[in-house]
């Protein structure tokens, strides 16, 4: 789950479905039958319940009673732990299906999720109508780590659910789920504090949703949740000091306040914490990945090179990881040594495709790694289409931290040498630009075709603004902004559609900053309404996240334009139109 490896997650999904078959077997072999009477009674119990504050506590012990023959009066018949905790067991697999499906961000996979996540309603639900009907009763009748199983599926599930966009709710909006996002934090919590079994999991979900709130949208979410997230981390500590996992997550926190020293030395202890553990490959990899972030960040472009060759080399995403090598072998000015990393990701890439063949029985997943390879792919043939002549107008490891939206995370002096590079970049632009414009006025019908630099340009200025809305300069970055959406219609090949929405984001931020909350809104919904571009998936969250915090902090939806209402509509054509597929 947290390396995000395709066969892992494989291997993670068809053992979760293993132990599903295994719980719903004991739950069959275990049931009883009831009568009419107690069977209705439980059906529209369970159909009437909703995620309310009433999950909070138990309600007192419901009387169905039954009379034997001799006149005596028996209590109220309940499903035995065993079949109580095979529910849970139950549910849990679907959840981490749901996660892992979640996870891929594609259509298919997303239906799937819906899916699981609905079996993981309703059996935590089966489960929690029984712990109410106990009352009182319960802790003779279900064990502690069963209790915390509900609190932590149910927090969950409604965690989860809050922060998904309006393109994926739509997607499985049949499904009929509703979600309260201050009770999936408050039953986590409680989960957390009762310490049992899934106490960890439950810190482990909340450090998640703390860590990829802030890293997603860092400039409304990381000041707000750096005091949660270290009290969860904190709390965790106490019972797993030693624990890979909360290394982990405390390196990723202290890179979100911006101490990338202590980062650093954080995730070289989840390293060393993991060595000879199962997870010792994995976690080593996962570690090693958020280093080589870490050393770009501080612009250490040669470390960060050694962390990402080492990833190829053990197969991690190697055609991604070569791409970031050859980037920051551009960076050092090594161009030869990075045209020969360029050169090797699509032989990466053809391997991988000869893998898949070789191996039909595993199901080829457009995943979250694979619209990554499609970025890289294109940004490769790009670079081969001039034969490598317009490097000198592209910054790849800025444009890949400005995708990533993680120069918030960098120092003020990483930042204005940042803007020097840029800068340079742009002046590079302009000076081709002039040359061949020179052409024509010597020359009468020249051969050579008008400058056509709008890519590029755009590009760079995108990161321009980025960097500037980073040192809190956004004023200066408004010019920059608005010559993007002023030529935007120059920009309709696949490799630059992505801009227009991220130049939508940036814009939002510049309002933010300058506190003109409603116009950010404005901006954040019209980059939602943009479709089919890389990194479509994840910007709908961020921009989801973003227009949450308008919520919360009463910035009232604006009215949408007919153009984004047909839109709208026609997505939900498309997603009523997929058929759904089996759920594991």
């Amino acid at each position: 789950m947290m390396t995000q490896d395709e066969m892992d997650m494989d291997k993670a999904i068809s053992t979760l479905a293993s132990a599903y078959t295994i719980a719903k077997a004991q739950i069959d072999s275990a049931s009883i039958k009831r009568s009419l009477k107690d069977s209705l009674s439980q059906y529209f119990s369970t159909f009437m319940v909703n995620n309310s504050s009433e999950l909070a506590s138990p309600a007192p012990v419901i009387t169905t009673s039954t009379t034997t023959s001799a006149g005596a009066t028996n209590g109220p018949i309940f499903l035995s732990n065993g079949v109580l905790r095979a529910h849970v067991i139950k549910a849990e697999c679907s959840l981490f299906m749901a996660i892992l499906q979640l996870s891929r961000e594609n259509v298919v996979d997303y239906l799937k999720c819906g899916l699981n996540l609905r079996r993981a309603h309703k059996s935590y639900t089966i489960v929690w109508q029984e712990y109410k009907r106990m009352g009182q009763e319960h802790t003779k009748r279900m064990d502690r780590d069963t209790v915390s199983g509900v609190q932590f599926g149910i927090g969950a599930i409604n965690l989860l659910i809050s922060a998904l966009p309006p393109k994926i709710l739509k997607i499985f909006s049949s499904f009929g789920f509703t979600s309260d996002k201050e009770l999936g934090l408050v039953l986590l919590k409680l989960c957390l504090e009762g310490k049992g079994i899934r106490s960890p999991l439950a810190a482990i979900m909340l450090l998640s949703y703390y860590s990829i709130l802030s890293s997603l949208v860092p400039q409304l979410y990381s000041k707000e949740l750096s005091g949660p997230a270290v009290e969860c981390l904190l709390e965790a500590q106490k019972s797993y000091p030693s624990s890979c996992f909360f290394l982990y997550f405390a390196a990723k926190i202290a890179r979100i306040a911006g101490n990338l020293p202590l980062s650093l030395q954080s995730f070289s202890f989840a390293m060393d914490a993991s060595r000879s553990e199962m997870m010792e490959v994995a976690m080593r990899n996962v570690t090693l990945y958020e280093t080589g972030w870490n050393h770009a960040l501080q612009l250490d472009w040669e470390s960060a090179a050694k962390c990402f060759e080492d990833l190829a080399k053990d197969k991690y995403s190697p055609a991604f990881c070569m791409y970031v090598v050859g980037a920051c072998r551009e960076m050092l000015g090594q161009r030869t040594q990075g045209i020969l990393a360029f050169a090797e990701v699509p032989q990466h890439m053809k391997k991988e495709q000869k893998h898949q063949q070789q191996e039909p029985h595993q199901q080829s997943y457009s995943s979250s790694s694979s619209y990554i390879e499609s970025y890289v792919y294109k940004k490769i043939e790009h670079f081969q289409k001039s034969g490598y002549q317009d490097m000198d107008f592209n910054l790849p490891m800025f444009e890949l931290l400005c995708i990533w939206n993680i120069f918030e995370q960098m120092d003020h002096g990483a930042l204005e040498h940042c803007l020097e590079r840029v800068n340079l970049a742009l002046n590079r632009i302009h000076e081709r630009e002039r040359r061949e414009l020179s052409i024509r006025t010597q020359e009468l019908a020249p051969s050579a075709s008008p400058p056509d630099y709008y890519h590029y340009r755009a590009l760079i200025l995108l990161i321009k603004a980025s960097v500037l809305n980073a040192l809190q300069r956004y004023g200066d970055s408004i010019p920059h902004l608005n010559w993007i959406m002023d030529n935007k219609d120059d920009l309709t090949s696949d490799a630059a559609a992505w801009i227009i929405p991220f130049a939508y984001w940036e814009a939002g931020v510049t309002s933010w900053g300058l506190h003109n909350f409603v116009k950010s809104r404005k901006l954040w919904q019209q980059g939602l309404a943009c479709s089919k571009y890389d990194f479509e998936y994840r910007m709908a969250i961020r921009f989801n996240l973003a227009l949450a915090k308008c919520n919360d902090i009463g910035i009232a939806p604006t009215e949408k334009s007919t153009t984004e209402k047909i839109l709208g509509m026609h997505a939900q054509k498309r997603a009523m139109s997929v058929q759904h597929p089996t759920t594991s």
